[in-house]
C-alpha cells in the first residue's frame, strides 16, 4: 500500500474514533437524580468527647505525687449517637463508633437522601459523649429543596456545631 493512502486510512479511522467518543462523551445524558428531586448529604467526621471521671481524694493519695492528675480521661473516644428528623419524623438514625485500634479515632459518616423538592422541617440532633444523657447539638431549621440541589448537613466545632449548606 502506498504512503499517501496509509495516511488517509489513519485519518479516516482516527476521526470515526473521535466522533464515537464525542458522541458517548455527551449522550445519553446521565441524570444523578430525578428533574424534581434534591439532595440531603450528610457527610461529617468528628472527633467524640473522651468519657473522663473525677479521681477520689483517696485515689489521689495512693499515686506517686507527679502523677496526681485530678482527672483519669481514657484513650478511648466516645461513639457517637446521630438523629435525623424530616418534618417530625425519623429520617436516620445511628451510632458512630471511634476509628483506630485504640478506638481514638474520628467517627466518620456519609449518607444520602434523595427526597421530592419542597419545603421541610429538618431537624438533627447529635451526642459526642453517651455517658451524658440527651444530645449536646441540635439543629433545627425550615429548609426549602430546590430541585436539582444538594443541601449538606455537616459539623464544624468553630461554626457552633451542626449546619446547613445549600
Amino acid at each position: 500500500m502506498s504512503k499517501p493512502a496509509a495516511i488517509v486510512g489513519q485519518i479516516i479511522l482516527y476521526g470515526a474514533f473521535a466522533v464515537f467518543i464525542g458522541y458517548f462523551a455527551t449522550f445519553p445524558r446521565y441524570r444523578q437524580i430525578p428533574d424534581d428531586a434534591a439532595l440531603i448529604k450528610l457527610s461529617m467526621s468528628h472527633l467524640g468527647d473522651r468519657e473522663c471521671r473525677k479521681r477520689t481524694a483517696e485515689e489521689l493519695e495512693k499515686m506517686p505525687r507527679n502523677m496526681r492528675a485530678p482527672l483519669e480521661c481514657p484513650r478511648e473516644r466516645s461513639d457517637i449517637k446521630l438523629e435525623v428528623d424530616l418534618d417530625g419524623e425519623k429520617l436516620f438514625s445511628t451510632v458512630m463508633h471511634p476509628t483506630g485500634l485504640s478506638k481514638d479515632g474520628v467517627s466518620t459518616i456519609y449518607k444520602r437522601f434523595e427526597l421530592k423538592a419542597g419545603s421541610y422541617r429538618l431537624t438533627v440532633r447529635m451526642n459526642d459523649n453517651l455517658i451524658k444523657p440527651g444530645f449536646n447539638y441540635i439543629k433545627e431549621e425550615q429548609v426549602t429543596l430546590k430541585p436539582g440541589r444538594v443541601l449538606v448537613i455537616d459539623f464544624n466545632p468553630d461554626k457552633g456545631g451542626l449546619f446547613f449548606r445549600q
